[in-house]
């Protein structure tokens, strides 16, 4: 990749949990926002979506949708966007389990595409995006630290996007988080 990625960014719709909502609906939506692709990336990939701001979009069926190219900055979170990609799951805080299973297969080859080299378990893209300097953090991990210490609590949080602790949903392998699981 020619662009530098320090961060993945998991993100939630914002819309009713469990209920199809397609990826062109959220492209809709952000249109609406005011988001705008440049119009030469927007040519070159995708280009029925003219402001979808995140770079894969995981329906509720798991199927994994692209939006913006790798190569495009996106439109996820304010000040963060050069150097993220950003992933959006469709609900709020609860989802399927072929999304889970989708996020954490999106992570894998991700970790393939930007690093340049074949990544294959949930472990290795995890050691690798490490040494690579990469995180991987949810929306409300980007809200401001307004205490100053250190820690961005739920009183501080702009938004619940996406809906589940990124850090503890890494801690436990990358499964499926029970309060956040559809049944």
């Amino acid at each position: 990749m020619k662009r530098t990625i320090n961060a993945i960014i998991i993100h939630c719709a914002a819309t009713p949990n469990g209920k199809d909502f397609s990826i062109a609906a959220l492209d809709g939506m952000h249109l609406l926002r005011g988001f705008k692709r440049d119009s030469q990336a927007c040519r070159n990939f995708n280009p029925t979506l003219k402001a979808i701001g995140y770079h894969f979009v995981i329906e509720v069926d798991g199927a994994i949708r692209t939006g913006r190219g790798l190569e495009e900055i996106g439109a996820h979170v304010q000040g963060s966007n050069a150097k993220s990609i950003g992933i959006c799951m469709i609900g709020t805080d609860k989802f399927t389990e072929a999304q889970w299973k989708s996020l954490r297969e999106c992570l894998i080859n991700l970790a393939s595409k930007i690093l340049g080299r074949t990544i294959m378990t949930a472990d290795s893209m995890l050691k690798s995006f490490s040494e690579a300097g990469i995180t991987i953090k949810g929306h409300r991990d980007y809200s401001p630290d307004l205490n100053g210490d250190g820690i961005i609590e739920r009183n501080e949080w702009i938004k619940i996007c996406p809906g589940f602790d990124v850090a503890a949903w890494i801690k436990d392998g990358l499964m499926a988080v029970k309060s956040s699981l559809l049944p």
